[in-house]
C-alpha cells in the first residue's frame, strides 16, 4: 500500500444510480475496478446507516477484490465501527450523520464530541486503519 494517495476516487454516486433503479446496475465495485484501471489510487465509499447508496455487500467486496486503498466513510456508531474492524479498511474517515440530509453538509464537532469520538479512533488505530475525522476548517476543531 502506498504511504500516500494522489487520486481516490467516491464511488457512492454510482450505488446511488443502482439503489434508484433496482436490481444491480451500475455495480459500484465494478466502477471501482475500472477507476482503478484508470488509475485511481485509492477508493472512498460511505457506508451509511441507511445503506442509501454503499451496502455492506459493497464493502465485503471491496475489502476483498480491489487492491487499492479502500477508504471506508461512516459514521461514529457501534454498528459502524463492529463493520469497520471485521473488514479493515486501509482507512476510515469518521463523518456526521443526519437522515435528513442528502449528502454530508457539516463536520463532526470533535471540540465538543471529544469523549464520544476518541473510543472510535482508538480501537480503529489500534487495529491498524488509518483514522481521519471530517471536520469543519475552524482552529477550534483542528485543535481538538
Amino acid at each position: 500500500m502506498p504511504d500516500y494517495l494522489r487520486l481516490g476516487v467516491n464511488i457512492d454516486h454510482v450505488a446511488t444510480i443502482r439503489n434508484a433503479r433496482g436490481g444491480g446496475h451500475p455495480d459500484p465495485v465494478r466502477a471501482a475496478r475500472l477507476a482503478v484501471a484508470a488509475g485511481a489510487d485509492g477508493i472512498t465509499a460511505h457506508l451509511r446507516e441507511d445503506r442509501r447508496h454503499i451496502s455492506d455487500d459493497d464493502i465485503v467486496r471491496l475489502t476483498r477484490d480491489i487492491d487499492v486503498p479502500i477508504n471506508l466513510e461512516c459514521a461514529a456508531t457501534p454498528e459502524m465501527l463492529e463493520i469497520a474492524l471485521r473488514h479493515r479498511p486501509h482507512a476510515v474517515c469518521l463523518v456526521p450523520e443526519k437522515r435528513e440530509e442528502k449528502t454530508t453538509e457539516g463536520g463532526l464537532d470533535v471540540a465538543g464530541q471529544g469523549n464520544i469520538l476518541s473510543p472510535f479512533v482508538r480501537q480503529l488505530a489500534g487495529a491498524g486503519i488509518r483514522v481521519s475525522l471530517f471536520i469543519n476548517p475552524d482552529q477550534r476543531q483542528v485543535e481538538a
